[in-house]
């Protein structure tokens, strides 16, 4: 299971939830300010810098570019 955790006019994080729909795999997009707050991103990603945020199978993996290095 793919955890997408983005927000609004993000590029990368429409290319992360477009790469997860043409691979066909099953993901959960989550918005800033809409499904969790800045204090709940830090929670599960302490050193979030930048979005998206991605989790792969309950692990932090980083963002879209280590998404698609993942799925390569």
């Amino acid at each position: 299971m793919i955890e997408i955790y983005g927000k609004t006019q993000c590029p990368f994080c429409d290319k992360a939830k477009q790469l997860c729909e043409r691979e066909g795999l099953d993901f959960v997009y989550k918005q800033l300010d809409k499904d969790f707050t800045r204090e709940e991103l830090f929670e599960v990603f302490p050193s979030a810098r930048t979005f998206p945020q991605i989790r792969m199978d309950g692990e932090n993996i980083g963002g879209y570019t280590e998404l698609a290095a993942k799925l390569d």
